[in-house]
């Protein structure tokens, strides 16, 4: 009996269905973008009127609002940029707030501002560049429609003179030759636009991004600000760990001292004694041990510096009372320092949903990529935190101030709440542990 013939594979349309739905998203956007472009002109020239006003007065009080505005669209613009293509665009300095400053002091600071000077030129050039690019998908989209929807049904009431492009349409031949190159215009225009987004956000960013002498002018305060606070930190820290031993295992030690002399001295004269207090002199021992232990573990935990950062995640949600999951993706090992910060990060933020939230449950996730590690909790409990209230996690901030880091929560009312920690670094081994 022959075999049962094989069926033909299905043919896979996902991809081509996915590839074709982010291209007409992308014509789409262009068009919000030469609306915007259209939008930018007009606040440019509003501004421009604000500064042309000033020598009669009138533009003091029609500069900071057109200003704002202006800063409104530059800020959808460096949004849209990042949330379209994946180009960041970083924002300026904002500009000078309103408050109850007079208007032209008011305005003599949105003068003085760089970010400000750059917002009106992204203003003038934009419709002119950018609005332009954009519009290029744009046409050949709608003139391809034009000549595979339209053509076909009204090419002979337009007569001898009827042309699609350089092809002269007056017979049925020349239509159908119209209605294909139609298709491949608008073919085209799809192909086009997600590229032409990219650009056109790329453009955007030499204006639109603050300048790199601010740029390093914020970073040099920000690197001022963080190394200070580290050297607040390590002083607190040194004379916690100073505290902590004088108040801890050095008392013990000098008690076990001491005890041992009593029992020494009492050995042949009352050994009953002497055995009751060397039990002690062990006893205390075994504090003052634990003591240190103690004292280590808050320092570095000996099971971070053996097996990472992953696994001493996981040793943390062990001893938890909560139901704790770790997801840990992590290709290797990182800096000491990198590590011990995120350890006591996560290890706060651990802290801070069993002592506040009410939470039963809480996943940890560790990842790393795009250079940074991140670092998330989630729980379950009934959210509303807030940092200024004291819940420790501003010490986490300062934490990762010191690595450059950042730390975003989100805590609604009724829960859940996510604290996501980023860690700018590098790895410093491959893999050597389960993480």
């Amino acid at each position: 009996m022959p075999p049962a013939p094989t069926p033909p594979a299905p043919v896979r349309t996902a991809p081509v269905r996915t590839a074709l739905a982010r291209s007409c998203v992308a014509v789409g956007r262009c068009q919000l973008a030469s609306l915007h472009a259209l939008a930018a002109s007009a606040a440019g020239s509003l501004v421009v009127l604000a500064v042309l006003l000033l020598p009669v007065g009138v533009g003091f009080w029609l500069l900071p609002p057109a200003a704002r505005a202006l800063r409104a669209l530059t800020d959808r613009s460096r949004t849209r940029a990042e949330a379209w293509t994946g180009v960041r665009v970083s924002p300026p300095e904002p500009l000078p707030a309103a408050g109850g400053a007079h208007p032209r002091r008011r305005s003599r600071a949105i003068l003085a501002d760089q970010g400000f000077w750059r917002d009106l030129a992204w203003a003038w050039l934009e419709p002119v560049t950018g609005g332009v690019l954009v519009a290029v998908p744009l046409a050949l989209v709608e003139y391809g429609a034009f000549g595979a929807l339209v053509q076909p049904f009204v090419w002979r009431s337009l007569g001898e003179g009827n042309w699609y492009a350089f092809v002269p349409v007056h017979t049925t031949a020349t239509m159908l030759a119209a209605l294909v190159l139609g298709l491949a215009f608008a073919a085209a225009g799809l192909l086009a636009a997600p590229a032409v987004l990219r650009l056109h956000a790329r453009l955007g960013k030499g204006l639109l991004a603050e300048p790199r002498s601010t740029h390093l002018t914020r970073r040099i305060e920000r690197l001022t600000d963080t190394r200070s606070l580290a050297l607040d930190t390590l002083a607190a820290e040194l004379r916690r760990v100073e505290r902590d031993l004088h108040d801890g295992a050095q008392a013990r030690l000098v008690a076990l001292g001491m005890t041992l002399d009593r029992a020494t001295r009492l050995l042949e004269a009352d050994p009953t004694t002497a055995r009751a207090l060397l039990l002690d002199v062990r006893s205390t021992a075994e504090r003052a041990l634990q003591d240190l232990r103690d004292l280590v573990h808050g320092i570095q935990p000996p099971v971070l510096a053996d097996r990472g950062l992953g696994d001493a995640v996981r040793s943390l949600a062990l001893d938890s009372f909560l139901d704790v999951r770790v997801e840990a993706r992590l290709p290797g090992r990182f800096p000491a320092p990198v590590e011990s910060a995120a350890y006591f990060a996560v290890g706060e933020a651990l802290a801070n949903a069993a002592k506040h939230s009410g939470a039963r449950e809480v996943r940890i996730d560790l990842a790393y990529g795009d250079g940074l590690l991140r670092a998330s909790v989630t729980d379950d409990g009934h959210g509303g935190a807030d940092p200024a209230r004291g819940t420790g996690l501003a010490g986490v901030r300062r934490r990762l101030d010191t690595f450059d880091g950042t730390l975003a929560l989100h805590s609604p009312q009724g829960g859940p709440t996510t604290v996501t920690m980023e860690i700018p670094c590098a790895l410093s081994s491959p893999k050597t542990s389960s993480c």
